[in-house]
This record gives C-alpha cells, sequence and structure tokens, in this order.
C-alpha cells in the first residue's frame, strides 16, 4: 500500500509537470516575427453600430494593434528600447477607439490594453486604460498589475463615481480576450469563469470594476454575418450581458466584428445588441504618416475625414 501511495504521487506530480510542459511548449504560428516585429501596426476600421440611451447610433470604431517594449515595473512604454534588461519586456498593445454620435452630441472612447507576448513567462495582463470623452464631461480609469491585485483607478465627473483608488482581485479581464485572440487563440479560457466586464461596459453602464461569473465558449463557424466562410467566434455570455467576438481561425486571427447585447437606456431600459462590422484591415507605420496628404490613407479605411 505504501509504494502504491508512492508511486501515485510520482504519477500525479508527472502529469503536473507534463500540463506545465505543454503550456510553455507553445510556439508562436510561424511568420509571427516577421508579422509583428516588421516595424509596422496593424490598423482595422469598422462599422459601428453601437446601443447607447436605448437607441442604436451610427459610428466607427478602429483596432491598432503594436508590439512595443515596456517596462515591467513602471508599466509604461520603454524609451531607451535597445536596453535589455528583465524589466524590458515585449507586450502586444490594443489601442481600440470608437466615435459615435448620440442626438445633438458625440462620443469619443479609447482603451490601451497592454499584454506580455510571452505568455508562459508573464501570465498576466498588466495593464488596461479607458477614457471617455462626451459633451457631459470626460473620464479616465487605469487598472495596474500589483502582485495579486489590480490597482483601479478611476476619474469622472459624477460624484458617486470619482476619484476611486481601490485594489481588485486579480483575476481575467475581458479587456486582454483580443489581444490574447491575436496571440494564442487556443489559449483562451472556456467554461465557467470569473472575469471583470469590459472597461466600455463599465463606463456607458455605470458599473464598478469587479468581477462577475460568466460563461465562455470558442467555437468554429461556417459562415456568418462578420464573414463569408469558415472562421472562430469566442462568446462570453454574463447574466445579463453577451460579448461574441468573431476572428479568422489562422494566423494572424484578425478580428472580423462583434456583437455586445446588454440592457441599454435609464427609466426603461431596453436589450440591444452592439455590432461592428469590419472595413478594411492594413498594415503601417502610422505614426509617421502625420501629414495632410496623408489623409487619404483614412479613405482606404473607409473612415470619415471629419
Amino acid at each position: 500500500m505504501k509504494y502504491l501511495t508512492i508511486i501515485s504521487a510520482i504519477l500525479i506530480l508527472a502529469a503536473c509537470t507534463s500540463t506545465q510542459s505543454q503550456n510553455k511548449s507553445y510556439q508562436k504560428p510561424v511568420g509571427f516575427n516577421n508579422y509583428w516585429y516588421a516595424g509596422e501596426a496593424e490598423l482595422t476600421s469598422f462599422e459601428l453600430q453601437q446601443a447607447r440611451y436605448g437607441e442604436i447610433h451610427s459610428g466607427e470604431a478602429v483596432l491598432v494593434f503594436v508590439t512595443e517594449p515596456f517596462s515591467r515595473s513602471k508599466q509604461v512604454k520603454l524609451d531607451n528600447w535597445r536596453n535589455k534588461s528583465a524589466d524590458n519586456i515585449s507586450v502586444m498593445k490594443l489601442n481600440f477607439s470608437k466615435k459615435f454620435l448620440t442626438g445633438i452630441y458625440p462620443y469619443s472612447m479609447m482603451s490601451s490594453t497592454f499584454t506580455p507576448v510571452s505568455e508562459d513567462k508573464h501570465p498576466d495582463i498588466l495593464k488596461v486604460t479607458t477614457s471617455s470623452q462626451e459633451w457631459c464631461g470626460h473620464t479616465f480609469a487605469q487598472l495596474n498589475l500589483e502582485e495579486n491585485n489590480y490597482r483601479f483607478r478611476g476619474f469622472s465627473y459624477f460624484e458617486s463615481e470619482g476619484d476611486v483608488d481601490v485594489k481588485v482581485p486579480k483575476t481575467i479581464l475581458e479587456d486582454e480576450i483580443w489581444t490574447r485572440i491575436r496571440l494564442n487563440p487556443n489559449g483562451l479560457p472556456i467554461g465557467k469563469i470569473n472575469i471583470i466586464p469590459g472597461t466600455f461596459y463599465l463606463r456607458l453602464r455605470h458599473q464598478e470594476a469587479k468581477s462577475q461569473n460568466a460563461e465562455a465558449r470558442l467555437e468554429e463557424v461556417e459562415s456568418s454575418d462578420f464573414e463569408e466562410g469558415g472562421h472562430s467566434k469566442y462568446s462570453l455570455e454574463y447574466e445579463n450581458r453577451t460579448l461574441t467576438i468573431y476572428f479568422n481561425s489562422v494566423f494572424p486571427y484578425e478580428i472580423l466584428g462583434w456583437e455586445e447585447t446588454y440592457m441599454s437606456g435609464f427609466g426603461k431600459p431596453e436589450r440591444l445588441t452592439t455590432t461592428a462590422k469590419r472595413i478594411n484591415t492594413m498594415k503601417s507605420a502610422y505614426w509617421g504618416q502625420n501629414s495632410n496628404s496623408d489623409r487619404a490613407i483614412r479613405k482606404e479605411l473607409g473612415l470619415k475625414t471629419e
């Protein structure tokens, strides 16, 4: 019996070691470095139909994916990117912008997420920032990884929402799903999970940053309104909300669009669905394309010039 116990312990240890090695042995797809480290960002434009105030409002969204050197300790982009210290880690950054009109006044929203490329060495997303501007005022929120917590700081013109500085127990962030899709969609969390909803949603619904229960699914799709032919979709189903992101099943796993359904409006809210459908995708060193003549590139993306 003693020997059986020892053997069982060895088998359990071997199983655990095997699982860990499988996670660490994940290899980035062929062409990953050529695509993501060529000195360009990936720009994708979307036709946006945004739910707000119990109605659907037309607008546009842009996803900007790019890799960059990042300070693990300061959690900012490194000025001296040639510094090869352990503090310099490569992240996949997503700048996610939305612009839409609600009646007479415009909304401009943007979030930035910073996800380490090497998930085996740095398994947690490091930082999220989100801002929103409209004629009533503007807000800003930031989450920073601090050991076993995220430090959440929020600033708002609403009395009940501004100035917040709290610690939130570390868990999955919905904002990181977008970059996880681009890095390793097969590693996405599935099943019953605890997750902090996206910061855009928290802002629009005036909710605090705390984890919620959700059911996560990753599925193959033969065809959808977002793409003809096979692709994938990743869905998060909360108690009162669903988010589904559609993306190509093969590298570089481009985002094709998304649907988000929840109660929109105040007083007598209605269950409405926000949709975003891809217009165009291009690679570009856009930070150098800042002259008046470069505005023509916006037309290629199908974006409005005003």
